[in-house]
């Protein structure tokens, strides 16, 4: 018994006519007739009553029609549930990230994909940018975001959006009498920073005192952004951080920008090659929000 059985049977016994039901499936009634035949020889009893001028439906064919209706709709629901799976227009998407990462446009994009995706579940999961990687990986996450991604050929980055790095001060500091900073300037200052063995881009933030013609003198060492400011505001060094954790106001902290060459906190969106419909359909509406990108690890 195949598919179209059921659905040959349903058009005869809702039309009650052979030449109805032809019409309405697009078959001509030869073969139609022989299908129905073909399905009450199958089950051993007669499903229709046929006369030269009508169809009727026998005791069997009720009960048959009635489960029939039922596994009919349940594999059009199941088609319909597949093409969305598809389409990316149901499911989940699970996304790591920083909490420091949520003070940009993040939250914005989260919040405009669940108006245009609202079957889909969108899960946070707060971890360092060194363990992103595995994540996605192991299919614990579906996207990532992070300000300095990987060289992992397996792994493809793009550019999500641009942000600079500035410097926070505790109030009251003497640099903060500046509108803006050089890098140099704090080459005799203390610093606070992100764990090094954690972030990429806090090392990156290393490297570029290096370039800049200092080493800087590390004092303490955090996992996240909130902790690195409350050192700051705690007045236990400077720190180089990005601009959005910079725009979040606190009367104890003075943020100043870069001036000159200085290092970009540019945050890029990490995933896994091919990604999935529904990552796919999260990277066409930031590109859609934020505008163009560009790759940053090298696709496979």
């Amino acid at each position: 018994m195949e598919l179209r059985h059921l659905r040959y049977f349903a058009a005869v016994a809702d039309s009650l006519s052979f030449t109805a039901a032809a019409e309405r499936l697009g078959v001509s009634q030869p073969p139609l007739s022989q299908q129905i035949r073909d399905l009450e020889a199958e089950l051993g009893t007669a499903l229709l009553w046929r006369t030269s001028r009508s169809v009727a439906l026998t005791p069997a064919g009720t009960a048959f029609l009635a489960r029939a209706r039922r596994i009919l709709a349940e594999v059009e629901e199941a088609c319909d549930e597949a093409r969305a799976v598809g389409a990316g227009r149901t499911g989940t998407l699970d996304i790591g990230l920083t909490g420091s990462i949520l003070a940009g446009p993040l939250g914005r994009l989260i919040r405009c994909f669940g108006a245009r995706y609202p079957d889909v579940l969108v899960r946070l999961h707060e971890m360092p940018p060194g363990e992103q990687p595995a994540a996605l990986h192991a299919r614990r996450t579906d996207l990532c975001f992070l300000r300095a991604p990987p060289d992992d050929p397996t792994l493809r980055a793009v550019r999500a959006w641009p942000e600079a790095v500035g410097v926070a001060l505790p109030a009251g500091h003497p640099l903060a009498a500046r509108a803006a900073l050089a890098l140099r300037d704090l080459a005799d200052e203390p610093f606070v920073s992100l764990r090094l063995r954690d972030s990429r881009f806090a090392t990156s933030l290393r490297e570029a005192c290096l370039a800049a013609g200092f080493a800087p003198r590390i004092l303490q060492q955090v996992v996240e952004s909130a902790s690195l400011v409350n050192l700051v505001a705690a007045g236990l060094g400077v720190a180089l951080v990005p601009a959005s954790i910079g725009a979040l106001k606190r009367p104890d902290i003075a943020y100043r920008p870069l001036a000159g060459p200085a290092p970009v906190a540019d945050v890029c969106a990490l995933h896994r090659v091919p990604a999935g419909a529904v990552t796919e359909n999260f990277l066409g509406l930031m590109r859609d929000e934020l505008g163009g990108h560009r790759e940053g690890a090298a696709a496979p």
